[in-house]
């Protein structure tokens, strides 16, 4: 046809013909790839000799065209593309119409009569490069490399060893590990992978921030999910209503744990996979980012024999880390500690953990009066959620127990008044709590590229420095970012509000006395708001203004 057309030379026909026979590769990819004829005039010449008509690839939205209706390995092995379906006919975009073959295949595994529409071969090897037709071949190249990374689930040995010799192999499980492995060097707490209607996209929160890291071929998602599901011991069927599983992983030397959470959502299962690195227990009190007299305030409340201390802060501000802190200090071989938490976050050898499970009835209430017979000297609580959960842990405190706790408060005072207004009398509040914290984290400057940076003054004394402060001695610095940093960033640290309750927040508190009322009384006793404890960091260069104007109010 093409030699007819006056396209193409008769010899120039026979040379490409023996050389794509040679190659064992079609002769229309060996015709564009010698440049012999273009494209779009191929396309044209063989449309108007057999009558079929031309469709321009570009015009076409790729993501709403039929899916899963032939076979990857066919659509790779004839390059070819589904554009519609009308009753039984299926409608083929391909460069060659003549190719035989490919119609019966396609015939035989649809059961569906193919019929040709002539697109442009360049634009269709561009579009199959681009959808992900093959969605092994695409995750292959993201994952390649072989880890020394041991999966070890707490699945029974049968399911162990049919999920192993299924699937190890599989690309899929290949991808999730080099995922799991660039989180935990990203340095990454939570991991996000999200599916949409035309497309799929993992991401991490990396010092709080979300970042995209790459968006897979949506055909993985439920073979993705299915795999997170096997080694977090979640039911695999079951994909109508969340659910929540653990799993860990050896790396290299550290085994970590994570906790997994699934939601149906209207394209298939969000998973998020959180962290759980217990080194980051073991940092000690000084690598928080605590003051010398916040840290010494601290330490005096958990020393003490009995009462109540409490952390709060949104969630994500690292409360569990500070609590976890506190405990490894307090872990000793004469000491009894019991812990009950929803979940359990990381696992401290020589503490007594417990997980809520409220279908089986075990609540953060039925944990602690359990504790109170089991001759404990501190209890922590997860978290403070009503009233009984509440008058529990007080009581616990009232006779001679050490017990820790975290609420979701803004601000120290805040929670204060927050317990009356759970129902909590106002003496059993001044005679039990011994000392509330509040806290944020901030990302931490990178040491290597962060510069100093003049601001005016007014800009800074709105910030909430005093005229005090700004002698000339000290400059702010601003993020640049360099190869070793995200954006100028490395890090976070933490932001405290220390308050020690005093006889005067007591008097306060039983006259039920606002929030306002406690503040003033504990800026009368030297406490530092989180806007101030965040500037002290501004001053000695840790992080920027910026970052502290975001994560705290005025």
């Amino acid at each position: 046809m093409l030699v007819h057309a006056g396209k193409l030379g008769s010899r120039v026909a026979e040379t490409l013909v023996k050389s794509a026979a040679e190659r064992k590769t079609s002769f229309v990819s060996a015709l564009i790839a010698a440049g012999s004829v273009s494209a779009a005039d191929l396309a044209h010449t063989l449309a108007g000799a057999l009558a079929l008509p031309v469709l321009d690839l570009s015009a076409v939205d790729a993501e709403r065209l039929p899916r899963n209706v032939i076979d990857n390995k066919l659509v790779n092995q004839y390059q070819v593309v589904v554009l519609g379906k009308r009753g039984n006919r299926l409608f083929i975009g391909g460069a060659d119409p003549t190719d035989q073959e490919a119609v019966e295949r396609i015939k035989f595994a649809t059961q569906l009569s193919p019929e040709w529409v002539v697109v442009e071969y360049d634009k269709l090897a561009k579009m199959l490069a681009a959808s992900g037709s093959s969605a092994s071949d695409v995750i292959e190249s993201l994952a390649v490399g072989d880890f020394d990374f041991d999966v070890t689930d707490e699945a029974s040995e049968q399911e162990s060893n049919d999920v192993t010799s299924e699937v190890e192999d599989a690309p899929v499980v290949r991808f999730l590990q080099k995922m799991l492995i660039d989180a935990i060097n990203a340095r990454a707490s939570d991991l996000h992978f999200e599916p949409y209607e035309y497309h799929y996209r993992v991401r991490f929160r990396v010092d709080g921030e979300l970042r995209e890291i790459t968006q897979p071929p949506i055909a993985i998602k439920d073979k993705l999910a299915s795999r997170i599901k096997v080694i977090s011991r979640m039911d695999i069927a079951e994909k109508r209503v969340p659910q929540d599983g653990r799993m860990k992983l050896k790396f290299g030397n550290r085994a970590i744990d994570f906790r997994v959470s699934t939601l149906p959502t209207l394209f298939g299962e969000k998973i998020v996979i959180r962290i759980l690195d217990p080194s980051s227990a073991k940092l000690g009190i000084d690598a928080l980012g605590y003051e010398k007299i916040e840290k010494d305030r601290l330490l005096n409340a958990i020393q003490r024999p009995y009462g109540m201390v409490l952390v709060t802060g949104p969630t994500g501000s690292g409360k569990t880390v500070s609590l976890y802190t506190c405990l490894n200090i307090l872990n000793q071989p004469g000491v009894n500690i019991s812990t009950v938490e929803d979940p359990a976050e990381i696992n401290l050898p020589g503490v007594n953990q417990v997980n809520v499970n409220d279908k089986a009835g075990t609540t953060f209430s039925v944990a602690l009066k359990a504790f109170l017979r089991q001759d404990p000297d501190i209890i922590m609580v997860g978290e403070i959620r009503d009233l009984e959960t509440a008058d529990i842990a007080i009581k616990a405190a009232q006779t001679g127990h050490l017990v820790m706790s975290t609420l979701h408060t803004n601000d120290a005072p805040g929670t204060l008044t927050r317990l009356l207004n759970m129902g909590v009398a106002p003496f059993n509040i001044a005679s039990s709590v011994l000392l509330v914290t509040a806290q944020r984290l901030a990302r931490r400057l990178c040491e290597t590229c962060k510069t100093t940076v003049e601001y005016p003054r007014d800009a800074l004394k709105k910030a909430g420095f005093a005229e005090a402060d700004l002698d000339g001695s000290w400059k702010p610095y601003k993020a640049v970012g360099c190869a070793s940093c995200s954006n100028g960033y490395k890090g976070r640290v933490g932001i405290y509000q220390v308050m020690p309750i005093t006889e005067g927040m007591q008097r306060i508190i039983l006259a039920e006395g606002s929030a306002l009322d406690i503040q003033h009384e504990a800026n009368k006793n030297g406490v530092r708001d989180l806007r101030q404890a965040g500037l002290a960091k501004v001053r000695v260069g840790v992080t920027t203004l910026e970052e502290i104007i975001t994560v705290t109010n005025e």
